[in-house]
């Protein structure tokens, strides 16, 4: 027995010893906070000084990022564009002394400069893709360190697209992602970017053989030894699926010549492969280690998905091996106040009502979108289309056209790992004027940075790219005959609907009925408005199933500002506070079944309310009560509008309106699978406070952006869509209301947006108006 301790005590002892010598040296550094921030009205004495180490910011506002640089109002018609500058104080470690040391701002919008130690460091075009620098030979190790990055979110003929006061949406300025600091050894795995390496640079993982039997996972490394002496290293990569190892491949004495690099290619075979897909949306992750002399000196871990994109001979999408229509949306990133600056949780909080609402997929317009958008959307099984800036602006010079290849350049060593990307839209939308060599070059980028088969790229021309885009308008306006590629319906339900001049009947309505019979549609205006966008939507979806395209994606998920426009353009399923519209409800009962069972009565069942009830549903049947007494027991409609969709909505029409409880029960084989229960709403006696979380709760750390909602609502605990005032909002703990404009009730709803501290702690809120008072309380974790 003494021995058997003994034995064990040895073994403790060098299990220990291994894991101290593996000591794990890189290091991601925390700077999100404390950022000093000013609006500067410029001129060439100020503008010399404010990037040096001297120059006094006290007087700044203090501020973490993500952020925005202007809080605008509601209605954005006249945007902020100027220049303005961060400045951060870090400290490098003096043990870091020999290390290298990498600064990204995953956006800067859109212009940028950055200094370090009073030293111009780099210059950028663009806004929307990440700005990276090694930074490591201005840093004082052990001494403070001044950042300073200067912004001009100015109209910018190299990056486009056209001037603010006619581009339709909105380009707010700031430093609105999140920035990262990592040091490393001077041997490293390197970043994709600064490598500038055609399919090259840090690790590149593709897709050689899909099959649930057995999978073939291609990992191409790229090392860089910033020695002068050559080195020797140990690469260990281990695929994990649930944090359990599933195979793990060693390179051992690899040698890295002085100030050279190496790229490593390995194939690891997966056994019983958990695919990738929509419907099961699996996930691998794969940790690269780096090792000298037995130590640590480099890791990463990448997380991927194994799936296969392919057309058949009818152009039809199959996702590995199954025949896959995708149901799709566009979105544009905008908040309400706060432009652009959402917090990491608010974009998974965005693509996850995007999946709760029944889609599949989302066509990232019209520029690239965050990576923790697309890091949601590997989670959650959204297909994506994703693309560069580009909107209906092209400039015939070379410092645009380079600005382009460099932006799709970018944008695939970017997201290449990212298993939801179908197809890279490196196209200027809506752009008539791009010559034919320009759309081959942007087509032949794709292809190299990304080489072998099942890469697509896709364009809103049907020349030369892979995957055609084409808007339900222009289709209607201009038909033609559709070349041998894929199709997918890039926007409709909005314009044709709207415009006098989309090819429907428009040009011969007044403009105010036009736009009452239109797809932009507020929650404020009514039940009636709301159905006819229902109605749009419904009608324009049906159509598209009629045609050959391989998926379809409405314009748009979300309401958005329109740049220099007097309204908000409100074409969106759900509001700019997310809020749904009735024809998120429409989507959402186009779900199959066995994902999620739809029922849902689309009236508020007051004395305004069409006595036409429509309930969208998946069920086969519909049984709807009033006051407990069957109205009626009725299949799917059966009508123009309903001859290709999955789950056509269900209509009961009462002759008059009678106050009380409708309910509506979906059935499948005579089984209740689901009931939804609206009941006339009454006086409100009380408020409603809730947050929105969305599968993400408030997180300390990262400036948390979210939506706090207020409503009215009766004893019966109905909301009252006909309350509109204004909210007192009485907030103890360490959050911000962003709201310029005061916190006023739309159809029975206020919503205020909340920047939480990054202090863990326990928030209450007290909201009231007049006699009508509400509490909430929850917990920053």
């Amino acid at each position: 027995m003494k021995y058997l301790k003994i034995v064990l005590l040895l073994i403790v002892v060098v299990i220990v010893f291994q894991f101290c010598k593996e000591v794990v040296t890189n290091e991601e550094i925390k700077i999100n906070e404390d950022w000093k921030f000013s609006k500067v009205e410029e001129s060439k004495d100020l503008d010399s000084k404010i990037h040096t180490v001297d120059f006094n910011d006290s007087a700044w506002e203090t501020v973490s990022l993500p952020h925005t640089a202007n809080i605008e109002p509601l209605t954005v018609n006249d945007q902020w564009q100027g220049i303005c500058w961060y400045r951060k104080t870090i400290t490098i470690p003096k043990s870091d002394n020999d290390k290298k040391v990498f600064l990204e701002l995953e956006a800067a919008m859109n212009y940028s400069k950055m200094y370090i130690n009073g030293i111009e460091v780099n210059e950028h075009q663009g806004g929307y893709l990440p700005v990276i620098v090694d930074i490591s030979k201005y840093i004082k190790a052990g001494d403070k360190n001044i950042i300073a990055v200067r912004l001009d979110n100015t109209d910018n003929l190299v990056t486009g697209p056209k001037p603010l006061n006619r581009l339709d949406f909105n380009m707010y300025g700031g430093l609105y992602r999140k920035a990262n600091l990592f040091t490393k050894e001077k041997i490293y795995i390197s970043h994709p970017v600064l490598a500038n390496k055609v399919a090259g640079g840090g690790v590149f993982i593709t897709y050689p053989k899909v099959s649930k039997a057995e999978s073939v996972v291609h990992v191409k490394t790229h090392l860089v030894n910033e020695y002068k002496d050559s080195k020797s290293i140990e690469l260990v990569q281990t695929v994990l699926r649930n944090g359990k190892v599933v195979e793990e491949i060693k390179s051992s004495d690899v040698r890295i010549e002085g100030e050279k690099d190496i790229e490593l290619s390995k194939q690891i075979t997966i056994v019983d492969a958990k695919l990738w897909s929509p419907k099961l949306p699996n996930l691998y992750s794969l940790e690269t280690k780096v090792l000298q002399d037995g130590k640590i000196i480099d890791q990463q871990t990448t997380r991927f998905g194994i799936r296969e994109f392919t057309f058949d001979d009818k152009h039809q999408l199959y996702i590995n091996g199954e025949k896959t229509f995708l149901r799709g949306v566009n979105r544009h990133q905008e908040y309400p106040y706060i432009g652009y600056a959402l917090s990491d949780n608010a974009q998974y909080r965005d693509a996850k009502k995007i999946k709760d609402g029944g889609f599949d997929y989302i066509r990232l317009s019209h520029y690239p979108q965050s990576p923790a958008f697309m890091d949601a959307c590997d989670e959650l099984g959204l297909v994506v289309i994703d693309a560069i800036m580009g909107w209906q602006f092209y400039n015939d010079t070379e410092d645009f056209r380079n600005y382009c290849y460099k932006s799709a350049t970018n944008l695939i060593r970017r997201d290449r790992n990212h298993p939801s990307v179908l197809a890279w839209e490196v196209s200027l939308n809506e752009t008539k004027t791009m010559p034919v060599y320009f759309m081959e070059e942007l087509n032949n980028i794709t292809h190299a940075e990304y080489p072998g088969k099942n890469v697509y790229s896709c364009g809103w021309k049907d020349d030369v790219y892979d995957i055609y885009l084409e808007a339900r308008q222009h289709r209607i306006l201009r038909p033609h005959p559709y070349k041998e590629k894929p199709i997918t319906v890039s926007e409709y339900g909005d314009w044709e609907y709207y415009s006098k001049n989309a090819g429907l009947n428009q040009d011969k309505m007044p403009k105010d009925i036009r736009t009452e019979k239109s797809s932009r549609q507020a929650r404020g205006f009514g039940e009636e408005r709301m159905m006819r966008q229902a109605y749009n939507v419904q009608e324009a979806h049906n159509d598209n199933l009629s045609m050959r395209a391989y998926s379809d994606s409405y314009w748009v998920m979300y309401d958005y500002n329109r740049g220099y426009h007097d309204d908000i353009e409100r074409s969106g399923l759900m509001d700019l506070f997310r809020l749904p519209k009735f024809a998120y409800y429409f989507y959402q009962s186009q779900r199959d079944i066995d994902e999620l069972k739809v029922v849902e009565l689309a009236t508020y069942w007051n004395d305004k309310s069409p006595t036409d009830i429509m309930v969208y549903s998946n069920a086969d049947e519909v049984a709807l009560y009033l006051n407990d007494e069957l109205v009626g027991k009725q299949k799917p409609n059966a009508n123009k509008n309903t001859t290709h969709l999955n789950h056509p909505p269900f209509t009961f029409s009462l002759k008059t309106f009678k106050p009380g409880t409708l309910k509506a029960v979906g059935l499948v084989d005579g089984k209740a699978i689901g009931e939804d229960v609206v009941i006339t709403p009454q006086k409100a006696t009380k408020l409603k406070v809730w947050l929105d979380e969305s599968g993400k709760a408030p997180t300390a750390g990262q400036s948390d952006t979210m939506f706090l909602y207020v409503a009215a609502i009766d004893d019966n605990d109905t909301v009252n869509p006909e309350f509109s005032e204004t909210i007192t909002l009485s907030i103890n703990g360490n959050v911000k209301v962003m709201n310029l404009d005061a916190v006023k009730a739309e159809a029975g709803i206020a919503s205020a947006i909340l920047q939480l501290g990054n202090t863990k702690e326990v928030i209450s809120v007290s909201a009231s108006s007049e006699s009508l008072k509400g509490n909430l309380e929850f917990e920053v974790k």
